[in-house]
């Protein structure tokens, strides 16, 4: 895949507490649960179901109204039993993902977290991003297959959100000698597909499919560890199902996702922080920015 660098840009914003209290929105008193959105997850596979309990935990907690999980079949009783709140469909196979799925009665759809690289399931989601009419966020695995398949990069919905650490994005985008020359590379991604891509790490980036980017300003090295990118996964597929723009739901996302991260740290201190910490937190990340005397720089 080749992709021609683009200038970059200096239409650069920081993510602050500032920004986000213009776009997170009130719960309305007299709301119900479909006033909220329902996801739906496509995650899991065989050894990896854990990953689909963190997204779906995450983005209960970040709002979403509804949420059903579509997993192999070796995740129902796990899942059943761990996240009640979530409904649950599964696929036919007992150890990975193989169907295709019917999308058209869901505010959002998030896929990849633990899914594995199977050829069945690659196939399965092929079709998924063919027959979707609605940005998806696309993480972990679904990248990866992507990054073996980068024609199929044109079926991606316009305005999905792409997700990868930095090996993930190196695999889908290329290696960079530099970090002047990885976001020219991100935002060259973005622009090309008109997709947003969030790289994720130390002040996580973000390139929009119009060529504005934004830095993070929250989060920790303690959320160096695995699955907490399936967090950041289920929080924005939970802001994308209460109708928050694409935009909207990346900022979102990684703010809170890494503030969540900064709670938890203070009770855990960074070296044993877990995503489940993280993810716990999420409620009182919430409560903090509608705190009236929150830093607002």
């Amino acid at each position: 895949m080749q992709i021609i660098l683009m200038k970059e840009t200096k239409n650069t914003e920081k993510i602050t507490a500032r920004l986000l209290k213009s776009i997170i929105k009130k719960r309305e008193p007299n709301s119900h649960k479909g006033t909220y959105g329902h996801a739906i997850i496509v995650a899991g596979s065989y050894g990896k179901i854990g990953a689909a309990l963190l997204a779906a935990k995450a983005c209960l907690r970040t709002g979403a109204g509804l949420l059903t999980l579509y997993v192999p079949k070796c995740g129902y009783t796990i899942l059943q039993t761990s996240v009640p709140e979530a409904m649950l469909i599964c696929d036919d196979n007992e150890n990975f993902i193989t169907e295709g799925i019917v999308l058209n009665k869901y505010a959002a759809v998030g896929i990849g977290c633990g899914i594995g690289t199977h050829a069945k399931t690659a196939k399965a989601l092929k079709k998924l991003i063919q027959n979707s009419d609605k940005p998806m966020v696309i993480d972990a695995d679904a990248i990866n297959i992507i990054a073996e398949n980068v024609d199929w990069l044109p079926l991606v919905p316009k305005n999905s959100i792409f997700t990868p650490h930095l090996k993930e994005f190196e695999r889908l985008v290329g290696k960079a000698k530099n970090a002047k020359e990885q976001h020219k590379l991100q935002d060259a991604f973005a622009i090309k597909y008109q997709v947003y891509l969030i790289l994720k790490g130390h002040c996580t980036r973000i390139a929009c499919p119009d060529g504005k980017t934004y830095i993070n300003s929250t989060g920790n090295a303690g959320m160096a560890k695995a699955s907490n990118g399936d967090a950041l996964t289920g929080m924005i597929t939970a802001f994308l199902a209460q109708n928050y723009s694409p935009e909207q739901a990346c900022i979102a996302g990684v703010y809170m996702h890494g503030l969540a991260g900064d709670i938890a740290s203070k009770t855990t201190g960074e070296q044993a922080l877990l995503a489940s910490d993280l993810i716990n937190s999420i409620g009182k990340a919430f409560l903090e920015t509608a705190l009236p005397n929150k830093d607002l720089e």
